[in-house]
């Protein structure tokens, strides 16, 4: 069973950047797809980012292409979403997911949560 602990959130003035970073404590990491989901105040959760066990491949959300950057460092047990050009729209609370199998792009999907980690872009 994969534990999933996010870190580095926290509140940034629009256009700025954060990392966020989220630790598994399972001993088959690599064994699962990585993904981040997002939940704003009154929203549904969404799709931000995805990889796959090797990082080979990656997938987006439109609304975050070209800023966001997600990656994996299986020696760590960890996934990043590196977060630029920050928005105030992206306030939310930040969700890292493992997937074993399935459309990474659907939350129902997944078959471990992290806790979240709140992001506050505000001037």
């Amino acid at each position: 069973q994969e534990k999933l602990v996010e870190s580095g959130g926290g509140l940034v003035q629009p256009g700025g950047s954060l990392r966020l970073s989220c630790a598994a404590s399972g001993r088959t990491f690599s064994n699962y797809g990585m993904g981040w989901f997002r939940q704003a105040p009154g929203k549904e959760r969404e799709f931000v980012a995805a990889i796959n066990w090797s990082g080979g491949n990656t997938y987006y959300a439109d609304s975050v292409k070209g800023r966001f950057t997600i990656s994996r460092d299986n020696a760590k047990n960890t996934v990043y979403l590196q977060m630029n050009s920050l928005k105030p729209e992206d306030t939310a609370v930040y969700y890292c997911a493992a997937i074993e199998s399935g459309f990474y792009y659907k939350d129902y999907e997944y078959d471990y949560w992290g806790q979240g980690t709140q992001v506050t872009v505000s001037a």
